[in-house]
């Protein structure tokens, strides 16, 4: 380690002067963005490393445990055979939105190369200052920010405790936050002669609930006493915070203002994305406000322009009909059965693609598929922490597949929400490879899922859950914009502008079509903007393009109230694709929307201790993997050809749920 004035170069590598002071957003030499990658230093030397040095000639000490590679365009050192503490790290890579990553390990060229573990995606901020720990900022927080991270770490519980790091949870300087976000700067493994309990963490909860908001103290203090004092299990815990979460969420009012777009760029020769909601998009759509969509139709599979928008249409049937059913409910929907719902929903819009393919006799490079990303805005009845009833518990449910992404992002952070379905991911979740590794092999960003290819039994599906407690943008873009990190570089200049009232949500979404026309222009651009608002303050009078909706809260009476196996994740081949649309029963030529008007009659399904019964969406098409009717309801009429042709080839006890079906 040697003392030395930090530079940091640039990621071009033909940049002919690559060195730049810290803290230029650009390179001097070439315009490239310039690269601040901060990292947390762990292992048996971290503790001895001194700021205001460098590690390894490359990685300047800024202040304990706090580092900077200044030579982010090189990938970092590792060893062929990874030390097993690394290991827990790749296999919780799903969880990085609160889990730091592993990127490598230095050495000062004295002790072994594996001595300090480098971190990234850690609770650092851009200029390499640390966010607060949850007991800092726990008296300046709202109430229900309070509750939400306790609830988020309660989420950590198990997936933390089955590799055996609740611990983790336990140490309070690890604890960090970014806004509404928890953070872990580190993993702690948990001693083996100590077994961690919902108790301990009780233990921890005790001294932040004693000075928490007195809307939500009394609640906390009793949730708190339960696990302290019973053998309660995680299930009733869980549901008792998340009542008291949704009841002071409620308390908040919330303004919808959603705006999308698709565009073919400067490039291509057609238009394969698709999106929800967009120029053309009904105004009088129900939809509108609560649900956005983007699809890229998989570059190479011929017909993607097709699926993509068969799987908007698709997924706009079903969300209707489970907001119908929510919205009729006496007691709250449970977030693990809604997420249930929405991946149930991607299943069917698979099996739905899946079929064109198979009636269309399309194999491998042949077959059309698409991403998805999408987003849910959920309205529930609830009882607020005050007393009175509102409409609106401000949640809000995401899932993807593939790469195309969802930011939160808020004036003073972005956050990627979601995780790419990619061979890079894939390296790393099966703990073959760290993640910066991955991204050198030339098929790091090739697709390992998408919705088409093959039977939905082969589709890894996790959706999310979120609650909407501050002002912020929601970002769905498919890979046309995200591409080289265009997002991360330029959220401030894009989107600080539509949070404070200088621009229109519109316009944003034009400015972010051109930006990646301009700099990733080889590829179609879909961008959808969700602006929530929960602030008092409203925004400087423009004339929008489309309608936003207030869910101002009303008071009303009182009422009662496993793991899949690598070689299942085949890659997805790319081809040219096709020109020519698919002999489709929709009339896809006609960009109007919607294509379908009918009620869906529902399949419903019970849960325990429910007032009524909850529509089930999907599961999966029965005449593919056993779903329910309403999946069969979908594909047959979207596709009554293929529905009545497979129905045909299937046992003649199966062949009974197509007459259900329709």
């Amino acid at each position: 380690m040697i003392s030395t004035q930090l530079t940091i170069y640039c990621i071009n590598p033909g940049c002919n002067s690559p060195i730049n002071p810290i803290g230029d957003r650009v390179c001097a030499s070439c315009q490239t963005p310039l690269v601040h990658r901060y990292l947390w230093a762990t292992g048996s030397l971290s503790a001895q490393i001194t700021p205001g040095t460098k590690v390894a000639d490359r990685y300047g000490v800024i202040t304990h445990q706090i580092l900077l590679d200044t030579q982010p365009g090189l990938p970092p050192d590792v060893p062929e055979e990874l030390p097993k503490e690394v290991i827990p790290y790749l296999q919780l890579y799903q969880e990085r939105l609160h889990l730091p990553q592993a990127y490598g390990f230095a050495s000062d060229g004295e002790e072994d190369t594996t001595d300090i573990l480098l971190l990234e995606n850690v609770p650092i901020d851009e200029r390499g200052n640390i966010y607060p720990t949850i007991v800092e900022a726990w008296e300046q927080a709202t109430a229900v920010r309070q509750v939400y991270w306790l609830w988020q770490i309660l989420q950590l519980w198990t997936p933390l405790s089955e590799l055996g790091l609740s611990r983790s949870l336990l140490v309070v300087d690890n604890l960090r936050v970014q806004g509404w976000c928890v953070r872990l700067l580190e993993l702690y493994q948990t001693p083996e002669d100590k077994k961690l309990s919902l108790q301990n963490l009780g233990e921890c909860w005790q001294f932040w609930v004693a000075t928490a908001k007195t809307s939500v103290a009394k609640g906390l203090q009793n949730i708190v006493q339960e696990m302290c004092e019973t053998e309660v299990g995680l299930d009733d815990i869980a549901t008792q915070l998340n009542g008291l979460l949704l009841a002071s969420a409620a308390e908040l009012p919330l303004v919808l203002k959603v705006a999308g777009s698709t565009d073919i760029g400067p490039i291509m020769a057609q238009n394969e994305d698709a999106c929800y909601p967009n120029a053309l998009s009904d105004l009088d759509e129900p939809l509108l406000s609560r649900l956005s969509i983007v699809c890229d139709g998989i570059g190479g599979h011929e017909g993607g322009e097709v699926a993509s928008k068969l799987a908007v249409q698709s997924v706009k049937l079903q969300i209707r009909a489970l907001l119908a059913e929510v919205t009729e409910q006496t007691v709250l929907v449970s977030p693990e059965l809604l997420q249930e719902q929405l991946e149930a929903s991607l299943r069917v819009v698979n099996n739905v693609i899946c079929a064109r393919n198979n009636e269309q006799k399309r194999q491998g490079k042949e077959r059309m598929a698409t991403t998805i990303v999408m987003a849910l805005q959920v309205p529930q009845r609830v009882q607020t922490s005050t007393g009175w009833q509102s409409n609106n518990t401000h949640e809000l449910y995401l899932a993807n597949v593939g790469d195309s992404r969802a930011y939160w992002i808020t004036r003073n952070y972005c956050q990627l929400l979601t995780v790419d379905d990619d061979v890079a991911t894939r390296e790393v979740r099966f703990a073959k490879s760290l993640y910066r590794k991955a991204l050198i092999r030339t098929d790091a960003t090739a697709l390992t899922q998408a919705l088409g290819t093959r039977n939905s039994e082969s589709l890894r599906l996790k959706a999310q859950r979120f609650i909407v407690e501050e002002d912020g943008i929601l970002l769905l873009c498919s890979d046309g914009l995200s591409d080289n990190n265009r997002v991360e570089q330029s959220w401030q200049d894009y989107t600080i502008p539509v949070l404070t009232g200088d621009m229109t949500v519109e316009d944003a979404v034009c400015n972010w079509i051109n930006l990646a026309n301009e700099k990733n222009g080889r590829d179609n651009t879909s961008v959808v903007l969700s602006y929530c608002r929960v602030s008092p303050e409203y925004l400087v009078p423009v004339t929008p393009a489309l309608p936003e909706e207030i869910i101002e809260a009303e008071i009303q009476e009182e009422q009662e109230e496993p793991e899949e196996a690598e070689k299942q994740e085949e890659l997805i081949s790319f081809t040219e694709s096709s020109q020519t649309l698919l002999d489709l029963d929709l009339d896809l030529d006609i960009p109007g929307e919607p294509f379908i008007s009918l009620e869906i009659p529902p399949t419903l399904i019970t849960k325990p201790n429910w007032g009524k019964r909850l529509v089930m969406l999907g599961g999966v098409v029965a005449l593919l993997v056993g779903g329910t009717s309403l999946g069969l309801f979908a594909w047959w009429q979207i596709n009554p050809q293929a529905f009545q042709q497979m129905c045909r080839q299937v046992p003649q006890k199966v062949q009974q749920l197509c007459a259900k079906g329709k």
